[in-house]
């Protein structure tokens, strides 16, 4: 149901997946695994105290062979799943113009955002750019429920880029920096979470009539599919299906939906009326059919990006679902 919550996300361009790691892009930026090579041009543009003060792990003077080091370190906490961290590029020229990266919690469902830019590149809308493009990524690729960042109080560019970017203040704290031993400087918290992404809600929120379906395998298992980065709610699993054009009975939605998404041809009379959804987000309260299928015509392919997994019923709740989807678990691993 890749058409539910569309909204463009920035300057979004979809992610290619290299030996070294991810790279993601936008209209004006690559952000890519961090090199070796880097190391003199990331030493230059993060060697000043404007930079440094704002960042709690950067000393200042910052030493040379100190920026070597931390790449070899983000490859190394890459490899272990720890963090994902980018050298960021300036798409034209291929300059390197910044770093920024995700830190995972041990558990992998909270990530720490950071980023810094050389001074040349601020004002410029980088700094956005950057924070919606890893954030999207994140929900979609990762398997972090929310997002946070931690901000020096004074650093007033970073606190309007989280702002814009859709974070919500978490409290305030204080933290050692190293450019500054031995004192503790005022810093402010703040989370992003997929929820809070949505879009506002208008005065009178409209009802959306979706159409879904749980296919179903010859060993029990249901079909999932997990929403593609670029899409609202992305990296959340659900029942494959759409919206209703005006007109269509709900069958004939799904036969087409099932089609588009997945390259697989279902009969109206294969589709068993199973239970509905009712669900109030907050731009709209979505009312949802679910059917059942066992017989189709052809492979369930991914024909828009989207991850597949056939999952047995026990293991439903090991996917992170959207709200509407969530209640639709316990009916059918009881009545399967």
């Amino acid at each position: 149901m890749d058409d539910l919550f569309d909204s463009p996300v920035g300057t979004a361009i979809a992610a290619e997946d290299t030996a070294a790691g991810p790279v993601l892009r936008t209209s004006r930026l690559l952000l890519r695994p961090l090199e070796p090579a880097d190391a003199p041009n990331f030493h230059r543009l993060i060697n000043d105290w404007e930079i440094c003060r704002k960042l709690p792990d950067a000393p200042f003077p910052y030493p040379a062979g100190l920026a070597g080091e931390w790449i070899a370190v983000a490859s190394v906490d890459r490899a272990a799943g720890r963090a994902e961290q980018f050298a960021v590029v300036d798409a034209a020229s291929g300059a390197l113009i910044g770093c920024a990266g995700l830190r995972l919690s041990k558990d992998k469902k909270t990530a720490d955002l950071g980023y810094w830019l050389g001074r040349a590149f601020w004002r410029q809308g980088f700094g956005m750019e950057v924070a919606l493009r890893l954030t999207s990524w994140g929900f979609a690729s990762l398997s972090v429920l929310k997002i946070t960042a931690t901000v020096a109080a004074d650093n007033e560019g970073s606190v309007a880029v989280l702002n814009r970017a859709g974070f919500v203040p978490a409290g305030k704290g204080a933290q050692e920096f190293q450019c500054r031993p031995g004192a503790k400087l005022p810093v402010r918290y703040f989370t992003l979470t997929r929820d809070t992404q949505l879009t506002a809600p208008p005065a009178t929120p409209s009802v959306l009539l979706v159409v879904a379906c749980a296919l179903i395998d010859a060993q029990g298992r249901i079909l999932l599919a997990r929403r593609p980065e670029g899409k609202k709610l992305a990296g959340l699993w659900e029942f494959p299906g759409g919206k209703m054009n005006p007109g269509e009975t709900p069958e004939a939605a799904l036969v087409r939906e099932l089609h588009e998404e997945l390259d697989i041809e279902v009969l109206p009379k294969h589709l068993a009326p199973f239970v509905f959804a009712s669900h109030a987000y907050e731009s709209f309260h979505l009312l949802m059919p679910v059917f059942l299928c066992r017989k189709w015509r052809g492979v369930p392919k991914p024909r828009e990006g989207q991850a597949l997994a056939w999952v047995a019923p026990e293991r439903l709740v090991e996917y992170p679902m959207p709200p509407a989807d969530r209640p639709l678990i316990p009916m059918l691993r009881d009545f399967l």
